[in-house]
């Protein structure tokens, strides 16, 4: 008898996905090994990104450990909204950090506007607060299907320019694009429209933060560290924690 045919691994659900989830498979990375200087360390101030993986996130403790900001997952695609969104985003306010929220990308799923809206209508607003970051737009190697989406380079960046300007009329605020440089470079064709007007959040789990994408002449942050489904992911906002306010107050 023959034997039978080997199935495939059941691949992530719609929904699932977290930042980094896709730069974590694609560049065979398992967290940032080296360390920052105490004088580099002294220049950024230390972030964690949360999803609905870490369900009830203990606040209090990364305060203590000295995290100073926070970015939540809220939404994904048209139809997905991380059901802890409300009790991370608030906890993290709470207990005195700077907080924003993320939008996961899936370009095959929706149009960037519509993304773009339903990030807001769902959690991914701005408030000149000083407490509130800019929205965050999450866009990685795929981890459903296509590495791009099934979009071209020009398909891609079109998809990119119409979630940023519907976040920016929605909100007058420029969203922040979390990304990877590799993805970047073959997704987008090395695209460098965005570095002027966009902050960038770059992702490489590397004792440096490397080659930065095509556009950025620096980081705003830096997310140096991924624990996948654990913890949350670590980050370093590039300056000091009054710099910090200042970006999110506008």
């Amino acid at each position: 008898m023959a034997p039978a045919p080997a199935t495939a691994e059941p691949g992530p659900v719609r929904g699932s996905a977290y930042m980094g989830i896709g730069v974590l498979a694609h560049d065979g990375t398992s967290g940032r090994t080296g360390s920052l200087s105490p004088e580099e360390r002294a220049g950024q101030t230390e972030g964690v990104d949360v999803s609905s993986y870490q369900r009830a996130v203990a606040w209090p403790s990364l305060w203590s450990a000295g995290t100073r900001w926070a970015y939540t997952k809220a939404t994904e695609g048209t139809s997905y909204r991380n059901p802890y969104f409300e009790d991370q985003y608030e906890g993290a306010y709470d207990v005195g950090m700077v907080r924003g929220a993320y939008h996961f990308a899936t370009p095959d799923g929706g149009s960037g506007a519509a993304q773009a809206d339903y990030f807001v209508d769902h959690g991914g607003g701005w408030s000149g607060d000083g407490r509130t970051l800019p929205g965050a737009l999450d866009i990685e190697w795929n981890p459903y299907g296509d590495s791009c989406y099934g979009k071209s380079t020009n398909g891609m960046v079109t998809w990119i320019g119409d979630f940023l300007n519907r976040y920016k009329a929605r909100t007058g605020r420029a969203a922040v694009i979390y990304t990877a440089t590799s993805w970047w470079s073959s997704c987008t064709g090395g695209y460098r429209g965005f570095g002027a007007t966009n902050p960038l959040w770059v992702a490489r789990y590397a004792s440096s933060v490397g080659a930065l994408p095509a556009g950025w002449s620096a980081y705003t942050m830096w997310q140096y560290t991924s624990s996948g489904q654990t913890v949350g992911d670590h980050d370093r906002f590039n300056g000091s924690q009054d710099a910090l306010r200042q970006f999110a107050a506008g």
